[in-house]
């Protein structure tokens, strides 16, 4: 898929690992009404992509010295003239766009390098799965210029708990890595110089396992998570189970794991790996 975005870069590999990278570093990569609609685009596209088993996996990073400032300055004095229905309509595109890459399907890594501030934290939060830099920060920045997290904020209250997200998005107080590993925002802490390394170990995690198996889990576990009813949670369970037990890319599992060898999975052009 051709790339002609300015704002934003999108690449697939052989692996079918699709990277794609907010590229403003002049700005920390902030977003504005540009960059969201090049990233809904994008993820739009990837969506389809990995239905058809040609995306198996999403790494979320960004050039420069840090990962997001969060909105853009120049985006927020134009919004100043907004009326309701305008900053209705940029609210809303902006939601899209954290639903798409939250509900992806397939897993999805996000490399956080350096500052992650405002909406960006909803970006970190959205990924399954986030690897940061020891020199990476976060802050949940709203309330300083009289807004609100809003939009990110089911994403993030989901991620680090309704009682740290009333602190912490509060105060707006800035959030090392070692609070934000114990607040679970990410997963993992490298050095700078091996955050690299430590992404493509997590992708080589993700490659081996059943494409179809991940899709299904992420479907379950958003399932699971918003069902109040316990005993319609069970059952679905168990009919997600049943259907991957049955299916191919199940039977292939299983009789690999028991004739101890590696699976044969669909590779990303649509033949058997």
């Amino acid at each position: 898929m051709p790339d002609t975005t300015r704002f934003t870069h999108l690449d697939i590999d052989a692996r079918g690992v699709a990277w794609l990278t907010l590229d403003r570093p002049e700005v920390h990569n902030a977003f504005d009404d540009h960059l969201i609609v090049e990233l809904n685009h994008h993820l739009d596209q990837l969506a389809a992509a990995a239905e058809r088993n040609e995306v198996r996996a999403l790494v979320l990073s960004s050039t420069g010295k840090h990962f997001s400032a969060g909105a853009d300055l120049g985006w927020m004095q134009r919004m100043v003239e907004y009326g309701f229905d305008d900053n209705l309509a940029d609210s809303r595109m902006l939601d899209r766009m954290m639903h798409a890459l939250d509900t992806l399907p397939c897993p999805t890594l996000c490399r956080v390098q350096g500052a992650a501030f405002g909406g960006a934290v909803g970006l970190v939060a959205c990924c399954d799965i986030a690897i940061a830099s020891e020199r990476a920060t976060f802050c949940l920045s709203e309330v300083r210029i009289g807004l609100s997290p809003a939009v990110i904020s089911p994403y993030v209250q989901r991620t680090i708990g309704p009682r740290q997200m009333r602190r912490y998005a509060l105060t707006a107080e800035t959030i090392n890595v070692g609070i934000a590993l114990e607040l679970g925002l990410i997963h993992q802490v490298e050095s700078h110089d091996t955050l690299d390394r430590a992404v493509e170990t997590m992708l080589d995690k993700l490659l081996e396992a059943s494409p179809q198996a991940q899709r299904a889990t992420k479907t379950l576990l958003e399932h699971v998570a918003g069902d109040a009813s316990m005993e319609n949670a069970r059952e679905h369970c168990c009919r997600v189970i049943s259907q991957l037990r049955v299916s191919d890319e199940g039977q292939e599992g299983m009789a690999a794991f028991f004739e101890k060898r590696t699976p044969n999975w669909p590779s990303p052009n649509g033949t058997s790996s």
